[in-house]
């Protein structure tokens, strides 16, 4: 086969596989064995005439040629993937597989009722969830069209995000041509349940704190001191307790069991939550560190269920009114 030959859909699985970096990956996302894959990929190179990826047992490396046609083979590639999902919405709307990474605390938030609503409202998009515990870091690379995540400004494991104004950020890309954008900055509050509150008193200023059973992140003594603010006035509180949980729906559970106060994000998502475990606001003039939503995706150009799944529930992430 001569370079003139090459097929573009040779070029895509290149793509692909250079964006995954891995041969296993970039055949699960296009549904095809690995073996085929491989030998496709050993194809293009011959009809080229340069090896575009060194292969070894432990990692998949692109060549300099590799990632040269890498850098300017994935622009083209994204477009004709937009074309194609443009004349899919023109025939009938957006479809096809929808494959979406996130926490288990927001998909206990979110997918129950919302996903009910979006699959009725775009019955041809068929939605694959992933609720590992991996890092956004860790995500790199995997087959997911949306990768949602929880983080700080201080200490989100991706570079190159640009956190906006606290109303979403304007998407930055990175070197591996995914996108980081900051969806919303959520103030996090203290709540108690009444009965926790009657029975060791509501603390009248953040020092108070110390005295109570604070459901922190994590024992340890990077999560024993709380940061609070009341508009200019910052400070920090050292807390303890008996307990700790890193999923923040597990903690409104404990909350409402009376164990202990909580950090929470106020989120229109979150609300029911708060409301069904009959949880109310502890020093209502003061909040704790704000926490952001970020969603990571595969590349700048979006098809169109992609933009459909993130309008319809962008509302839902919201601050509470």
């Amino acid at each position: 086969m001569e370079a003139s030959t090459v097929q573009l859909n040779d070029i895509a699985l290149f793509v692909e596989v250079a964006k995954r970096k891995s041969f296993s990956l970039a055949a699960r996302a296009l549904n095809m064995p690995t073996s085929t894959l491989s030998r496709r990929i050993n194809e293009l190179e011959r009809a080229i005439g340069l090896r575009l990826i060194n292969r070894n047992t432990r990692r998949l490396d692109l060549t300099e040629a590799g990632a040269a046609y890498m850098s300017r083979c994935q622009g083209l590639i994204d477009e004709a993937r937009l074309a194609h999902e443009q004349l899919q919405t023109l025939s009938g709307g957006p479809s096809g597989n929808l494959r979406v990474s996130m926490p288990y605390s927001l998909a206990i938030w979110l997918l129950p009722e919302t996903i009910r609503d979006f699959t009725d409202r775009y019955p041809e998009v068929e939605c694959e969830f992933d609720l590992s515990m991996m890092t956004a870091s860790d995500a790199q690379g995997t087959p997911f069209d949306i990768v949602l995540r929880f983080g700080r400004n201080s200490d989100y494991p991706v570079a190159n995000i640009d956190t906006g104004n606290g109303n979403g950020g304007a998407p930055a890309p990175r070197s591996d041509g995914a996108v980081v954008q900051e969806l919303v900055s959520l103030d996090n509050y203290l709540y108690a349940s009444d009965r926790y509150l009657e029975r060791f008193g509501e603390p009248k200023t953040p020092g108070d704190l110390t005295q109570h059973q604070c459901l922190r992140t994590t024992i340890d003594d990077a999560h024993s001191h709380w940061t609070l603010y009341n508009g200019q006035v910052r400070e920090q509180v050292p807390v303890s307790g008996h307990l700790a949980a890193n999923n923040m729906s597990i903690a409104g559970t404990l909350a409402g069991l009376d164990l202990a106060i909580t950090r929470m994000p106020h989120c229109q998502a979150l609300d029911p939550i708060i409301k069904r475990n009959s949880l109310r606001r502890v020093l209502p003039g003061w909040s704790v560190d704000p926490i952001s939503i970020y969603v990571i995706y595969p590349s700048s150009i979006q098809p169109a269920k992609t933009r459909a799944f993130m309008d319809f529930i962008r509302p839902k992430l919201g601050p509470a009114e």
